[in-house]
């Protein structure tokens, strides 16, 4: 085999294990990926079924209701609600009527399957993407001027 052609041949084999590595990471990136939705968007169909991906709003008061580690409570964006039930513990900071981001999936019966319940770590932080889903849907309940 001539020298050219031996390296054409390293240089496919390269390249073919460049692609080969690209994907794997492509794919480790796409399969970890979660999405935030607000409860607007889940109740339009919008959340992936049979996906984890996160959900923020305010918890909605006087929805919490706990069963030793059993816990349900209702994240809202004042224009639609989403029921969520959680096993574990809750972070200290979780309250009713308080900020909070849960990741997990929807279950049958529209109810939200979280895995983890994020709350906000001081009374001034909103997640960005909860902060905006908030004031959209608050601008959505104003009646035009």
């Amino acid at each position: 085999m001539k020298p050219r052609h031996q390296r054409m041949l390293w240089i496919s084999a390269a390249l073919l294990a460049l692609a080969a590595a690209g994907t794997l990471v492509l794919n480790a990136f796409q399969s970890n990926l979660v999405f935030f939705f607000t409860p607007t968007q889940v109740a339009q169909g919008e959340a992936p079924q049979g996906r984890a991906f996160r959900v923020g709003g305010m918890v909605k008061e006087g929805s919490l209701k706990k069963d030793g580690e059993n816990i349900q409570f209702v994240v809202t964006d004042f224009a639609h609600d989403v029921a969520v039930v959680y096993t574990g513990l809750l972070p200290d900071l979780f309250q009713e009527g308080k900020g909070v981001v849960t990741q997990g999936k929807m279950q049958e019966g529209q109810t939200f399957k979280a895995s983890e319940v994020l709350a906000k770590h001081d009374e001034n932080y909103m997640p960005p993407e909860a902060q905006h889903a908030l004031d959209k849907a608050a601008k959505s309940l104003k009646p035009p001027n």
